[in-house]
This record gives structure tokens, C-alpha cells and sequence, in this order.
């Protein structure tokens, strides 16, 4: 991804483990920080998440939006997790990446994210806005597995 920024945290679990806690979009709102309400409107046949709604509030981005994802993980939980932008009111793209590797004790996990306002914001607030994103939800998806 162009322009995007990156950030990544070591978990004391197996990635399949960790994959699980990234799947669970109905308990987001208990450990993102920033998404206050998830629902997951289409699913795969294997029950992976297509499509989901998220209702944002990282300060000075406010939005509820649908992101699409694409889950090329194997069995051991260790792959790629992406998504990008399907619908939104102030968001022209929020396109992101959770890769994950590691072992059977630790995943290590490096997140990914570029976000694009339709509204004029300063490059220094959308930039802190993505980092303020991906910092909270490594330290809530790091308390979350290992809690």
C-alpha cells in the first residue's frame, strides 16, 4: 500500500489463536478503542467475514462504514488478513493489512493501514489519526489474546 502506516506487536499465543480474536468482529467494540458498533453482514462458507459494517470514532475521523475482506490464511492461522473500502459517508479509502507469522507460542502480527478523507484534513492529523488506529488495536488485540 502506498503511503500507508505500519506498526507491529509480538502475542505470547499461536496465530490461529490470534486469527480468531481478528475474526470476532462482534467483540470489537470491547478491545478496538475505536469501533463502537460491528456487524457482520456477509460471510464465506468456511464463516470468514466478507463484508462488515463498523461505526468509527478515532477522533478526528467519524464515520460508520462497510469494508470488505479477504482472508489468505492457512490452518495454523498464520497469512494475511485485508481489507478495503466498500461504503462510506466521509471516507474515500481504508484500505489495511494484518500479516501474521510466528509459532506455536508467538505470533508476531504487523498491521498496515491507509486511510483517504473526502473532507480536506492536514496530512500531519490523517497520518496521527492512522497511527492512533493501528496503535490502539495492537495493544487491544495484544491484551485481548493474552488476557
Amino acid at each position: 500500500m502506498a503511503d500507508s502506516t505500519k506498526s507491529s506487536v509480538s502475542i505470547k499465543a499461536p496465530p490461529a489463536e490470534v486469527l480468531d480474536v481478528i475474526a470476532d468482529f462482534d467483540s470489537y467494540p470491547e478491545w478496538t478503542g475505536q469501533i463502537k458498533k460491528a456487524e457482520v453482514l456477509s460471510e464465506d462458507e468456511q464463516g470468514w467475514p466478507l463484508q462488515v459494517q463498523l461505526t468509527l470514532d478515532a477522533g478526528v475521523i467519524k464515520d460508520t462504514y462497510v469494508l470488505a475482506y479477504t482472508w489468505d490464511v492457512g490452518e495454523d492461522g498464520t497469512g494475511v488478513v485485508s481489507w478495503e473500502l466498500v461504503k462510506s459517508s466521509i471516507l474515500k479509502s481504508l484500505d489495511g493489512i494484518y500479516r501474521l507469522s510466528g509459532t506455536d507460542d508467538q505470533t508476531d502480527v504487523v498491521y498496515e493501514l491507509t486511510v483517504d478523507l473526502s473532507i480536506p484534513v492536514i496530512g500531519m492529523l490523517r497520518r496521527k489519526a492512522e497511527k492512533t488506529i493501528i496503535e490502539t488495536a495492537l495493544k487491544g488485540l495484544k491484551k485481548r489474546v493474552e488476557g
